[in-house]
């Protein structure tokens, strides 16, 4: 008799025969987790302080991420060393939170259809980068990278860079008077070419 008693108040049963209190269980659990994840990496000085020598991106720099967004590079570079023996013998020393405090937004990504570039910087040269640009055949025979030719050909933009750093400045990128005066003068005749460039030479050169 007793099992046919019909078992009243808050019960697994009950839980998973509610779809509004089932719901509501589910938002207070990772809202609760969240919290307890998130909000304490707000007050680490290893997530919130840039890592000793790093700077934010100069005018050119910025434009080349600029193009790198925009021509859409991380669908198939990620910018994240994961730390594993594995990652860190192919790429360089794992990434660290310090690093992208001036990287809005991050370029993390979890796709590899290409190598991850966190730490390309000063990994080849110049020219290398401009072929590879051009024609990565010309340099990786085997890459089934697309080309961008037209790069080379297009004017980098410049003359919304002095307005852009004066942006990031207010969200904690330490920009001087002079160096956003000096953006778009400094930008000025380069290609989006050689702004990607720029911007692929210092990516993880801030750790030794």
């Amino acid at each position: 008799m007793a099992n046919n008693q019909k078992i009243e108040g808050f019960t697994h049963e009950r839980v998973e025969t509610s779809n509004f209190l089932m719901i509501i269980l589910i938002v207070l659990t990772i809202s609760v987790g969240g919290l307890v994840e998130i909000v304490p990496l707000f007050f680490q000085k290893s997530t919130t302080q840039p890592v000793e020598g790093l700077k934010p991106y100069s005018a050119l720099q910025l434009a080349g991420r600029d193009v790198y967004i925009r021509e859409g590079c991380y669908n198939c570079h990620s910018q994240m060393i994961r730390p594993f023996q594995a990652e860190t013998l192919r790429y360089g020393p794992y990434s660290m939170a310090g690093e992208y405090v001036y990287d809005r937004p991050f370029q993390w990504g979890s796709k590899r259809t290409g190598p991850d570039l966190h730490r390309v910087g000063g990994r080849y040269s110049d020219e290398w980068h401009r072929v590879h640009l051009t024609n990565p055949r010309d340099v990786v025979p085997e890459s089934n990278m697309p080309a961008y030719p037209w790069l080379a050909k297009k004017e980098a933009d410049h003359a919304s860079l002095a307005k852009k750093m004066t942006v990031l400045r207010t969200l904690g990128h330490p920009y001087t008077d002079e160096e956003i005066a000096k953006a778009s003068e400094e930008v000025k005749g380069k290609t989006d070419l050689d702004a990607v460039i720029a911007y692929l030479q210092v990516l993880g050169t801030a750790v030794k």
